[in-house]
């Protein structure tokens, strides 16, 4: 018999919530030691609120971080950062008893332009909240650093100059790749406070290209053999294992970006016609075969799927279960590779083999296109460099008469 496990009997005003904060804990596949832990704290948290003469619908966050720092002020040492409160705040929140924090009020000509600029990429441009969040909205803000004053920000005094100015001070200090993505997102500011009225004239044409080194270098796939050994890393007697070999095989096969690994949810495979959704960058969405051997992958993992609440088809093994997220499909490909005893890849090497494999086995560059789903010829061209058969076709053979090399 398993070792028994007490749960307390929660007092104050948050007794009404504790049977459901129980199930709740339940529900996102806690066992039944740790939601008794969590269960004792919701009781800690509720015996605070009633000694400071609180409520539960004067919990805020800022309270419940004081019960934290509170409780490491006295020498206690579980439940003392502030994340541990995330967890019950989260639950009560749900249920309308603790008020969900407003959403910050811009003030000040600096926030209001960014906040506009950041709900127009979200909504007239379709851009992700992660790309807002990470990398247009930094890099505006950078850009304007420095210019709030009395009179404003002085953006109808904005030249070309400026601009130089900048990209001089800032691209200086970055990587290739990271002066393209400084650019291109400027460029984007640019574009927009022109077309809202805040300059007259348009500066997109004051920022330069960035030297573009893709197109002299060869597109870098692994090698059949390192992809084996990358499957053959994950352990499929364990449910993470499944998990992982399912992913890496819809990396390198499919040629999907980490983000649309992450986004699949269990809705987003037709089983009868043998199809997947998905849910490509600008909100762009297709459907692709599902290959036999990767159908069974999936299928193999979720015979051992965590039940969880996540209609996400990838989960989390440990509780809370919940979705994975782009960083972590990353995450598990570099941990790949560190067990199968190879030099570290990024995921989208795997989308590099999956064209590199399709060109391999006689795939045309429209084709591959296709799978990978860009918007672009262009894009798909640069795979013509690996082709080697058709490279081999159109090269001119060394002139073997006289003054030729023997």
């Amino acid at each position: 018999m398993g070792r028994k496990v007490w749960f307390p009997v929660v007092s104050g005003p948050l007794a009404p919530y504790s049977a459901g904060f129980e199930s709740w804990l339940a529900s996102r596949a806690y066992s039944r030691s740790a939601a008794a832990q969590r269960l004792y704290q919701f009781d800690q948290l509720s015996r605070w609120l009633e000694r400071e003469g609180l409520g539960s619908d004067e919990l805020t966050v800022e309270q419940a971080e004081r019960f934290a720092a509170e409780r490491r002020a006295a020498g206690l040492v579980s439940w003392v950062s502030p994340r541990s409160v995330v967890l019950p705040l989260g639950y009560l929140r749900e249920l309308g008893v603790v008020p969900t924090p407003a959403a910050a009020v811009a003030h000040g000509p600096l926030e209001v332009l960014l906040a506009e600029y950041c709900c127009y990429l979200r909504v007239e441009r379709r851009l992700s909240e992660h790309t807002v969040r990470d990398a247009y909205g930094p890099a505006a803000r950078l850009f304007l650093a420095g210019r709030e004053g009395p009179d404003g920000l002085g953006l109808e005094r904005l030249s070309a100059a400026d601009v130089s100015s900048f990209l001089s001070r800032e691209c200086s200090t970055r990587s290739v790749s990271g002066a393209r993505d400084l650019v291109c997102a400027l460029r984007s500011f640019l574009r927009y406070l022109h077309l809202a009225g805040v300059i007259e004239t348009p500066l997109v044409w004051a920022v330069p290209s960035v030297a573009d080194l893709r197109d002299r270098t060869l597109p870098r796939g692994l090698e059949p053999a390192a992809i084996k050994r990358l499957l053959a890393s994950c352990d499929r007697r364990r449910t993470v294992g499944r998990r992982d070999h399912a992913i890496l095989l819809l990396l390198s096969r499919l040629g999907l970006r980490a983000g649309e690994v992450a986004a699949i949810t269990l809705d987003d495979i037709d089983w009868r016609a043998g199809l997947l959704f998905v849910r490509g960058k600008g909100s762009r969405h297709d459907v692709l075969p599902l290959p036999v051997d990767l159908g069974e992958a999936i299928v193999g993992y979720l015979r051992r799927r965590p039940r969880c609440e996540s209609r996400a088809l990838f989960v989390t093994v440990n509780a809370p279960r919940t979705a994975l997220a782009q960083g972590t499909v990353r995450w598990i490909v570099r941990a790949a590779c560190d067990r199968a005893g190879l030099p570290r890849v990024g995921a989208h090497r795997l989308r590099h083999t999956a064209a590199t494999e399709m060109l391999r086995h006689g795939a045309s560059l429209a084709e591959i296109g296709q799978v990978l789903r860009h918007r672009e010829q262009k894009t798909t061209a640069i795979y013509a460099k690996v082709d080697r058969r058709a490279l081999r076709a159109l090269a001119r053979p060394w002139p073997s008469g006289e003054g030729g090399v023997a």
